[in-house]
């Protein structure tokens, strides 16, 4: 990434290296598509997209696009993840392979209907309604 912080998604990745915009167009294209209301901006320096609470980031890395997704939908699709180098909540998509879309809507769905449960419980765990 070029030293100036980019101020919006769209700066982010014009900030990227060229060989790796499309592939990051790409992931945020999944992802604006899986969750189409979500909110989109920079977090922590990287895209963010919430959706009633955390949905995901991700990031560009010399070898590889960072995708982090709140726990604990990575480790519960660790099975379907085992291609990948993962933590926690991160899978390490490697830019040399397409991405896996399929694998990814998957991944956002999951966190998605996450967020979606905890948005109907409080804290004390009463409903919010």
């Amino acid at each position: 990434m070029k030293n100036a912080k980019p101020q919006d998604v769209d700066a982010y990745i014009a900030a990227a290296p060229k060989e790796t915009q499309r592939k990051l167009k790409e992931l945020r294209a999944i992802i604006k598509k899986t969750a189409p209301d979500a909110d989109e901006r920079l977090s922590y320096g990287m895209p963010y997209y919430a959706w009633n609470g955390r949905l995901a980031y991700f990031s560009i890395w010399k070898e590889h696009i960072g995708l982090y997704v709140p726990t604990p939908v990575v480790e519960e699709h660790a099975a379907e993840l085992a291609a990948y180098e993962t933590s926690s909540a991160t899978v390490r998509l490697p830019l040399a392979k397409k991405l896996p879309v399929a694998l990814i809507r998957k991944l956002i769905t999951a966190r998605m209907r996450k967020n979606a449960e905890k948005g109907k419980i409080g804290a004390k765990g009463k409903s919010a309604t």
